[in-house]
């Protein structure tokens, strides 16, 4: 056959506007895979909403560096591996202890509110940075997947350190709050009584899709696919497997949901969803007004009674 009797294919015309499709759907994915996944060694400016409580958060930030501590460590001579936490003791001798997941792109010292509020119930307090934020190892944010692992040897540290009558409430916010939603559905030891998760995501998949529309006006498909490959290749997991929900389904603790209202952040329809999920006894307390993460900030009085009566409950 001679080559100038081959008709050209009738597809040629569709195949490289895919194949550029293709090329450009990879590169965006692999652009948001860098600006959701990767660390960054600073603490972003936080929401127009809660720059108003500016003041008040430099003054838990100073009270935090101010407080008798000490600093914990995991994989501590291992600097790829290496997990840095605050531990802050309760005036007095106490069996009760706290450990704070902080939110996405934070660290231990940003929780200061919250460390302050438990301290002042008596709690011994433990605030690590997580994967790849603060003083802590990693080139990648897991987003509490793989940190729920981190936080299983930071309970085992706290017993250690407390002793075996140790009582530990597990408490998060936004990623954090997931975290411990995500650590929820381990073999936790029995010295973990109660979980209190505020403005936690049901999955991870399921957030980044939401902000894909939202932030970006993406369509799920084929980015967060795309985006999942990527992270799977990079820290080893597929989004498909971090799921707040699927955890909490196996969560046997009594667990507090906490979320704003007027979260579009963090929807608040995904705090539902974690409730429906979790067949533990539970609680969820919706903030009307208040936006993502701001609960606290917006009645912090409410918000530590509304605590206290949880843990009076089930603590």
């Amino acid at each position: 056959m001679k080559l100038s009797s081959i008709k050209p294919s009738p597809f040629k015309s569709v195949i490289l506007p895919l194949t550029a499709i293709t090329a450009g759907s990879f590169w965006i994915s692999l652009k948001l895979f860098d600006i959701a996944f990767k660390r960054v060694d600073y603490v972003p400016e936080t929401s127009k909403e809660k720059q108003q409580y500016a003041d008040q958060y430099y003054e838990y930030v100073d009270w935090f560096h101010k407080m008798p501590s000490e600093e914990w460590y995991l994989n501590r001579d291992d600097p790829d591996k290496k997990m840095v936490a605050t531990y802050i003791p309760a005036e007095g001798i106490a069996k009760k202890t706290v450990i704070i997941a902080h939110g996405y792109k934070g660290n231990r010292e940003t929780m200061a509110n919250y460390a302050q509020m438990f301290h002042n119930m008596g709690y011994n307090v433990l605030t690590p940075d997580d994967r790849g934020h603060g003083d802590s190892a990693g080139k990648y944010i897991s987003f509490g997947w793989l940190d729920r692992l981190d936080y299983l040897k930071w309970i085992d540290q706290v017993i250690d350190h407390v002793g075996e009558d140790s009582k530990i409430l597990l408490f998060g916010v936004s990623m954090g709050g997931a975290t411990v939603e995500m650590l929820s559905g381990e073999r936790l030891p029995t010295q973990v009584k109660a979980i209190i998760a505020d403005c936690g995501y049901s999955s991870i998949k399921e957030e980044l899709t939401y902000l894909l529309k939202k932030q970006y006006h993406l369509p799920e498909y084929p980015v967060e696919p795309m985006v999942s490959e990527i992270n799977k290749r990079a820290a080893g997991f597929g989004l498909d497997s971090a799921s707040s929900m699927k955890q909490l389904e196996k969560n046997t603790r009594p667990i507090l949901f906490i979320h704003g209202g007027k979260d579009t952040y963090v929807p608040s329809y995904m705090a539902y969803e974690n409730y429906q999920a979790t067949h533990a006894p539970k609680q969820i307390w919706i903030v009307p007004n208040a936006t993502h993460a701001e609960s606290f900030w917006y009645d912090p009085v409410a918000y530590k009674r509304r605590v206290q009566e949880f843990l009076r409950t089930y603590f």
